[in-house]
């Protein structure tokens, strides 16, 4: 999904930098009292984790790939913000060191991997709490609808730039990622029951159970 340099018009690229840098401030107020130390060794390894797996890429169109996202996952055991962050680390290692994504794009696709995709999913999942106990079956549905979401972010971004046409971009990436999406969730369900019977207390989405949104 990520998107490479000159992809993007002027517009885009600035209006995506601005909201992401928006966003970083914000959560790093949000954040400044709620990370513990005994959380940075699971982040860590949630980080490399999500980092490895986005490297496994599927090409699409328009010099666009598909792959695994993460953010969902990194949510349900972090929260939020921390997702958000874990996210923005990951995005911008890449753009930096291993060309995957480029640097004028850098502001939507964070916007689109890091925003989108984990909020959506931060939303639907809590969302469901009454429609639907299993947490798992929420974790599911989350990952494969924040996954959607955030391809069709990216296809209205390039279709905004005049790259490509909406009629074409679209359904290329809704289609592919429809079929990542499926598999994220499956991920995402298998990691989260494994950390569910291993470590309860660490999981962000079971501390906040039946509680106050922590947004």
């Amino acid at each position: 999904m990520h998107i490479p340099d000159g992809f993007l018009d002027l517009k885009t690229c600035a209006t995506t930098y601005l909201a992401s840098g928006g966003s970083l401030v914000y959560g790093l107020r949000k954040m400044r009292n709620k990370l513990g130390e005994e959380q940075i060794p699971l982040l860590g390894l949630m980080g490399a984790f999500i980092f490895a797996a986005q490297m496994i890429n599927l090409p699409i169109a328009a010099g666009t790939s598909g792959h695994l996202l993460g953010g969902v996952l990194a949510m349900l055991v972090a929260g939020p913000w921390a997702a958000f962050f874990i996210m923005t680390s990951i995005l911008i290692i890449q753009s930096i060191f291993f060309m995957d994504g480029g640097i004028t794009v850098l502001g939507a696709n964070i916007f689109n991997m890091a925003i989108v995709q984990v909020f959506v999913g931060f939303w639907i999942f809590y969302g469901l709490r009454k429609l639907i106990k299993s947490p798992l079956v929420r974790a599911f549905v989350a990952a494969l609808v924040g996954t959607l979401v955030s391809a069709m972010a990216a296809a209205f971004e390039l279709a905004i730039s005049g790259t490509i046409a909406l009629k074409l971009v679209f359904p290329a990436m809704v289609g592919w990622h429809l079929l990542v999406g499926l598999i994220e969730g499956v991920i995402t369900v298998l990691i989260i029951g494994y950390l569910m019977r291993v470590t309860p207390e660490r999981l962000h989405f079971i501390k906040r159970e039946g509680g106050e949104l922590d947004v």
